[in-house]
C-alpha cells in the first residue's frame, strides 16, 4: 500500500475540510478504496497508486475551487469529483462582473455606475484619480481590483498606504510598537482586506510582504514594481508627499489615489497635495480621473442624506 500526503497551504483546514470533517467523509464516499486521515493541514492517503493519482488531482481541483471562490460546499465537491473536464467546474454565477469572490464566497463587484466606471478606468490606464464623499466605495473598489488583479497575477504584490495626518507622520507619542500606532490608520484597509481575503491567507500575505500596509513616510526612497499600489485619504498629502508617492511608479505597476477633498485635515494655508494633483495631471495621457458622488454612497442610507446637509450648509457659507 503506498502513501500520498497533500498539505494546506493558506487555507483554513476547518473551512475546507468542512463541519465535522464533512467534506473528508465525502471524499471517503466517492473513493471507497482508498484510506484517507485528515490531521491539522494534513492529510494523508493510502492505497494503489492509480487511485492515488486520481485523488492528488480532484483534490487539488478543490484546493483551486477553494483558491478562487473562498468557498466550498458538498454541491461543488461533488461536480469536481464527478467532472470529466475542467470546464464543468465553472461556477454558473462567475460573471465578468464579479471584481473578486470574498471570504465565504462573497461576490464583491462594482455596485454602481461610478464604481463601474473606476473599474472599467483601472483596465485601461496605469494611474487613476478615484474622487468622492465617505461611503462611494473608493477604498473597497480599489481593494478589491488590487486583489483581484494579485489573483490574476499580474502583480506580485498589493501596497496600501495613507498619511497619518492626525499624528503629524511621527506617531512617535502614541503607545506601543510601531504596527499598534499606525493600525487605527490602517483599519479601513484591513477591514476591505478582511471581506476579501481569508484569514489564514491574508496574515501569510502580510508576514511574507505580498500585502504591505504603510504610511506615506515609508514610502520614501522605494521604487514600486509589479506592484498594485493605493494611496488612500489622498487630499490629506502636502505638495512634497504627492510628488514623492507619484514617483515612486516602477515597471508594471498600477497606482489607484483616492480622497474626497471635502474632507482635508491638513493645517490652514497647507495646499493638498490632491486638489493640486487634480489640476497639473489633468491632461496626462494614461492617468484618469474618475468622480464619485452621493448618488454612489452605499452604505447606511442615512449617509446620503448626512452628506445633502452639509453640502447644504457649505454653499450657504
Amino acid at each position: 500500500m503506498n502513501e500520498l500526503t497533500l498539505e494546506l497551504t493558506e487555507i483554513s483546514p476547518r473551512e475546507f475540510f468542512g463541519h465535522q470533517n464533512e467534506h473528508i467523509d465525502l471524499l471517503k464516499k466517492y473513493f471507497p478504496k482508498l484510506k484517507i486521515v485528515a490531521r491539522g493541514s494534513k492529510i494523508k492517503v493510502y492505497g494503489d497508486d492509480e487511485q492515488l493519482d486520481e485523488f492528488d488531482k480532484r483534490f487539488r481541483m478543490l484546493t483551486a475551487h477553494f483558491a478562487k471562490y473562498n468557498k466550498l460546499d458538498e454541491n461543488v465537491i461533488e461536480r469536481v469529483l464527478t467532472s470529466t473536464g475542467k470546464d464543468e467546474l465553472s461556477s454558473t454565477k462567475d460573471s465578468n462582473d464579479i471584481l473578486v469572490h470574498g471570504v465565504s464566497g462573497r461576490y464583491i463587484k462594482a455596485q454602481t455606475v461610478n464604481q463601474r466606471k473606476l473599474v472599467d478606468a483601472m483596465s485601461k490606464n496605469d494611474m487613476v484619480f478615484a474622487i468622492g464623499p465617505a461611503g462611494t466605495g473608493k477604498t473597497y473598489t480599489g481593494v478589491a481590483l488590487a486583489v483581484r488583479a494579485l489573483k490574476n497575477k499580474e502583480v506580485k504584490r498589493i501596497i496600501l498606504t495613507r498619511p497619518a495626518v492626525e499624528a503629524g507622520e511621527n506617531l512617535g507619542f502614541l503607545p506601543g510598537d510601531l504596527k499598534e500606532k499606525l493600525d487605527p490608520y490602517m483599519q479601513p484597509l484591513y477591514d476591505a482586506l478582511r471581506d476579501m481575503i481569508p484569514a489564514e491567507k491574508l496574515a501569510h500575505y502580510l508576514e511574507n510582504g505580498t500585502i504591505q500596509i504603510a504610511p506615506m513616510a515609508f514610502m520614501r526612497g522605494r521604487t514600486l514594481d509589479n506592484a498594485f499600489v493605493i494611496l488612500d485619504e489622498a487630499q490629506n498629502t502636502t505638495h512634497a508627499q504627492m510628488k514623492m508617492f507619484l514617483t515612486r511608479m516602477g515597471k508594471d505597476a498600477k497606482f489607484l489615489l483616492t480622497g474626497d477633498p471635502g474632507q482635508i485635515d491638513l493645517p490652514r494655508r497647507v495646499i493638498s497635495g490632491l486638489k493640486e494633483a487634480l489640476l497639473i495631471l489633468k491632461n496626462i495621457e494614461g492617468i484618469e480621473m474618475i468622480y464619485l458622488d452621493d448618488k454612489d454612497v452605499i452604505r447606511h442610507k442615512l449617509v446620503k442624506k448626512v452628506i445633502d446637509a452639509y453640502k447644504n450648509i457649505e454653499h450657504q457659507n
